[in-house]
């Protein structure tokens, strides 16, 4: 992708929250791409960003193997702003000293602004504002041509810049909910410091998308593997856009999907939109490779190779296909990503990256490796997507496999379905569809007692699990009201022959995981 003139670059040191950096700029109609600390003076003036991010990071400055940048980072002459370890590093490394703080500063905290400077502006000096704190050193003395711009209660200099306007310095992190103010701030550094211009639109996003993509693809063929689900629907629109016939869909039925979820996807691909869609039943390869199997990670594995073998052999059969499309995210490239020294916690190997075009000699397209989810759902809108499709809550790529806590049999699936139908299907009806990350039942490998017209039962238990998250990283367990909860259970009951009770998981993330297997 061609990035727009006025972008951002953030060096991360490992912050759990910098993605929310890139996420927050991009409110703003202003691209950004978050790089390792270790991101090249050659590669950051080639870059030519309009500002650069520090982001925060769980290490100290103080220790000898600290994570740093070099000193000739802050004469470029582009305005940087550094937050928490950001501003701790750029403090020691122009000539302030930097001590460890007698209390640990950790979660909401109050500033108290000592001059209405350039982050400040709109602010009146002497105003108290809210913000969260997440550290354990703190500025003793501040270099030479720095001014403090606000102070805390641990931290006498919570804020600074340099007297020219350039540099500036943050102790808390201003991209989080929990600093009110945050995003007034970063909009001054932006637009009033950098002087940006919001040209990061979807709309040109798909312009270039379009431009791009056939200049890769010219008279070859493109195979998308479609699992219904946000990220590969708004690829696949995005890609017959641009392509029309030279776009195929593999949608393959792996007999772990929701109820009818088989008829939703080729009704709307098929026969509303006329793409080529290809469907494979493999419902009876996979559910035969998953016979007696309950441990958790076996089946992922399985399901796995059988999807690649069977979506193999399907490739295959389609003419001049030399390229294979894929929804990846932003998150999955920066997950995916090895840093030297490893400093961000949550790096992974991710499946969407590698892997399978390799394996099939196919050139990889990922239209959508520059946005974040909630970009991809802008997107999805600007190309005209029904709501219903755009705004579907995450889906495992397993299916309900991970749903399903024990042996995987056509019995247990079906009435795992209906119990899930129900669940979705309630939570709409009330209005909480959009305002949580996930709902969804959970068949448990446990019967218990039960009474239905006067006689004992012996049947099986669902759980409900319902959780609120940004990303999927961290999420907190979905307070729904008693009279929605009590719907859903007696609907399951009377609805699905063979459940006789309904539990409610009440577990955050961490240390639970959303998924229970």
């Amino acid at each position: 992708m061609e990035r727009p003139k006025d972008s951002f670059l953030i060096l991360d040191f490992g912050s759990q929250y910098t993605q929310l950096i890139a996420r927050r700029i991009r409110e703003f109609n202003v691209y950004s791409e978050i790089h390792p600390y270790y991101f090249s003076l050659e590669e950051i003036k080639a870059w030519k960003p309009k500002g650069i991010i520090l982001s925060g990071g769980p290490a100290s400055v103080l220790s000898s193997d600290a994570y740093t940048v070099p000193l000739e980072l802050f004469s470029l002459g582009i305005p940087i702003l550094g937050i928490c370890y950001g501003m701790q590093l750029m403090c020691k490394l122009l000539g302030g000293e930097v001590e460890k703080a007698s209390h640990r500063e950790y979660g909401s905290s109050q500033i108290t602004l000592l001059e209405n400077a350039d982050l400040f502006r709109g602010f009146k000096k002497g105003k108290k504002l809210s913000v969260w704190m997440s550290h354990g050193d703190r500025i003793k003395t501040l270099p030479k041509d720095f001014i403090p711009t606000a102070k805390s209660l641990n931290s006498p200099i919570a804020t600074c810049q340099n007297k020219k306007g350039t540099l500036f310095a943050l102790q808390f992190h201003p991209e989080v909910h929990h600093t009110p103010q945050g995003k007034e701030m970063l909009s001054n550094f932006i637009f009033k410091v950098c002087k940006a211009k919001p040209s990061w639109t979807m709309k040109s996003f798909i312009d270039h998308s379009i431009e791009k993509v056939r200049h890769q693809v010219k008279n070859s063929h493109v195979i998308l593997g479609l699992s219904g689900g946000v990220d590969s629907t708004v690829t696949a629109f995005l890609l017959h856009r641009a392509l029309g016939d030279q776009l195929t869909l593999i949608f393959m039925n792996n007999g772990l999907l929701r109820l009818n979820e088989e008829q939703k996807v080729q009704d709307l691909f098929k026969n509303q939109k006329q793409m080529n869609l290809k469907y494979v039943d493999a419902s009876q390869k996979f559910l035969s490779e998953l016979k007696g199997v309950t441990d958790p990670e076996q089946k992922r594995k399985i399901i796995g190779r059988v999807f690649i073998e069977v979506f193999e052999e399907e490739a295959k059969k389609i003419p001049n296909a030399h390229f294979l499309a894929q929804g990846t995210l932003y998150p999955d490239v920066i997950e995916s990503v090895t840093f030297k020294g490893g400093p961000s916690a949550t790096i992974k190997s991710h499946h969407n990256v590698g892997g399978l075009p390799a394996r099939m000699n196919l050139e990889l397209i990922e239209p959508l490796r520059e946005l974040f989810k909630d970009e991809v759902r802008s997107l999805g809108k600007e190309l005209g997507i029904e709501e219903e499709f755009i705004y579907r809550q995450p889906f495992p790529g397993p299916g309900l496999a991970v749903r399903i806590l024990g042996e995987i049999t056509p019995e247990r699936l079906e009435l795992l379905r209906r119990a899930d139908h129900v669940v979705v299907d309630e939570i709409k009806k009330a209005g909480w569809y959009r305002k949580v990350w996930q709902s969804f039942a959970v068949l448990l490998p446990i019967k218990t007692v039960g009474v239905m017209g006067d006689e004992r039962t012996y049947e099986h238990v669902i759980a409900l699990r319902v959780v609120k998250s940004e990303d999927g990283m961290t999420a907190d367990w979905g307070e729904l009201p008693y009279e929605l909860l009590g719907k859903i259970s007696n609907r399951i009951i009377n609805e699905v022959k063979g459940v006789n009770r309904v539990v409610y998981d009440i577990s955050s993330k961490p240390p639970s995981t959303i998924e229970w297997e």
